[in-house]
């Protein structure tokens, strides 16, 4: 939903500013209207209008701390704007202390923390500020940041985990590519002249004569592959940025051989962690869809919990349209339809997500670990094909003497 900006005024007379998310600007006076505000300016913000600190984002980290700070000091019966002036006092983080000096200007002003939330976009997320607002209208404010602080912790966990993992697979990827760069570009051409004789008899061997020629490929024309490289490399990026160009990435995504699985499955796993967690603090469903639509991070999925969110809409299941769309594994559905009968949907989905999320870490250890000698096999396999390519006319030219 659109972002409109207000100017009402309270009971007192006193001015008050915030921001709202609402289908419509009569969406908008009617929320002003039900808060005892009379509203005197909306307006509708455009796309890139959150305010912004200079470029820089304050990291995942730096906002799951501030979830828990706030959630112990609220706890402990310390007031909300007392709390957030002490968080923004001891904040060694630049960024993160500039948005929450912006964040108490705006609370002192009247707003609600969630609306003065909304305005740091690269800060806060969707569902952290959505969950902040029902915590705040239902009574359970520090339950609520405790929960969106766990949520959090365990998601940068995770993300951790996985980047640790692959980070030497790339790294033999960057070595091997480099090796094979300098086989071709410093060590094989100096055999060139060598075997000059041998390819002008007919004798050099193909795999030789093959060699020298990619060596000579990539020299001539090595800068020329570099630019078409980089070239692609902006195409594809400009392509990720359309609609269809992200419906075909998540599509290869999820069919890539030995990774494709793990990628649907912590997707899915995002999912059921984030509309569980949202659930069970006591945001609307059809809300919580919305924003655990676009926190699975593939298009295709989110279609099709789009395709659920209107059955629901029309009074019929969750399970139902997940098990249609394909892309949920059938223990995942069952589970579901099962939490939907017993009224507990928000406490399984939580435990689906922990399931995927441990056996999704384990498929991925055993893949890195199938990854690695692999990687090695072809670096050695090339360094291999190098030295036969190498020393088979030699040995041929030692035969004839």
């Amino acid at each position: 939903m659109p972002d409109f900006s207000y100017i009402a005024r309270d009971s007192t007379g006193r001015k008050v500013n915030g921001v709202l998310s609402a289908a419509t600007e009569r969406d908008v006076i009617s929320m002003l209207s039900g808060k005892s505000l009379f509203p005197i300016e909306v307006k509708a913000e455009s796309k890139g209008s959150g305010f912004s600190i200079g470029g820089k984002r304050v990291s995942a980290q730096q906002a799951a701390i501030f979830y828990a700070q706030l959630s112990s000091l609220i706890r402990s019966g310390v007031p909300l704007m007392r709390s957030l002036k002490v968080l923004r006092e001891q904040a060694s983080n630049v960024a993160m202390q500039e948005v929450l000096d912006d964040i108490v200007s705006k609370v002192e002003e009247g707003a609600a923390l969630d609306e003065a939330m909304r305005r740091h976009p690269k800060a806060f997320s969707e569902m952290a500020i959505n969950m902040v607002r029902a915590g705040a209208e239902g009574g359970f404010l520090e339950d609520a940041l405790d929960r969106v602080a766990r949520f959090t912790e365990d998601q940068e966990d995770l993300k951790g985990r996985t980047m640790s993992a692959l980070a030497y697979p790339v790294f033999l990827g960057v070595v091997g590519s480099c090796v094979l760069g300098f086989l071709l570009l410093v060590f094989v051409p100096q055999f060139d002249e060598l075997f000059g004789r041998l390819r002008e008899r007919g004798q050099l061997p193909a795999i030789t004569d093959w060699l020298l020629w990619t060596s000579t490929s990539v020299k001539s024309f090595g800068l020329p592959i570099l630019i078409g490289v980089i070239g692609l490399g902006f195409f594809l990026n400009y392509q990720l940025q359309t609609e269809a160009g992200r419906r075909r990435w998540d599509w290869f995504k999820m069919k890539m051989p030995l990774m494709g699985p793990i990628f649907l499955s912590l997707a899915v796993a995002r999912f059921c962690r984030v509309l569980g967690t949202m659930l069970k603090n006591g945001v609307p469903i059809l809300r919580s869809l919305e924003i655990s639509r676009d926190a699975a991070g593939n298009v295709i999925l989110a279609k099709a919990i789009e395709d659920a969110s209107e059955n629901i809409s029309a009074g019929e299941s969750l399970a139902t349209p997940l098990s249609t769309s394909g892309y949920f594994p059938r223990n995942v559905v069952e589970m579901i339809s099962v939490a939907e009968e017993s009224n507990s949907l928000d406490t399984v989905l939580v435990e689906i997500a922990d399931g995927l999320e441990k056996r999704t870490s384990r498929r991925l250890d055993l893949t890195v670990r199938m990854l690695e000698p692999m990687m090695l096999l072809v670096m050695a396999g090339v360094v291999l094909v190098v030295v036969i390519a190498l020393l088979l006319p030699i040995f041929r030219m030692s035969s004839s003497l």
